[in-house]
């Protein structure tokens, strides 16, 4: 299950911020996709019902979303993220492929004793975590054994 447009415009407003035109915009591009986003993506598909709106707006958006919990961020190498609205239960993870961008989720990873062992080792107080494996999808492997 995944937040909906209305259940995020719905936390925004609960949490003090703006809805602007081009806020909602950005809420729309993202609520309306299955797949990660990158910004530049994020902006194309805005600018279609929001000619006006600039890239600053977009990643301004997305900062103020990935604060409040609403989307998920992937990084996928150096300073490319690319964002997918978070679903409301359960933490999900990520497979990425390196050779065609394919980023497959996966939720069924149980971390909790990994982070209780972590934060009794260390005194560490750990908030959140990302979990990311990088490899190769079927398909590319095909294409790299042909």
């Amino acid at each position: 299950m995944r937040f909906t447009e209305q259940k995020m415009i719905s936390i925004l407003r609960h949490r003090g911020y703006r809805l602007t035109p081009q806020r909602r915009a950005v809420l729309r591009v993202i609520a309306s996709s299955h797949d990660h986003l990158t910004p530049a993506a994020i902006y194309e598909r805005a600018r279609q019902k929001y000619p006006d709106i600039g890239l600053v707006t977009v990643y301004r958006a997305l900062e103020v979303l990935g604060k409040l919990g609403l989307i998920c961020e992937m990084h996928t190498g150096g300073d490319c993220r690319s964002y997918l609205m978070r679903r409301p239960s359960g933490h999900h993870h990520h497979l990425i492929c390196s050779g065609c961008g394919e980023v497959i989720d996966f939720a069924d990873c149980d971390l909790s004793s990994l982070e209780q062992r972590l934060t009794q080792k260390t005194g560490f107080k750990i908030e959140g975590h990302l979990l990311e494996f990088f490899g190769r999808c079927r398909n590319c492997q095909r294409v790299d054994s042909a």
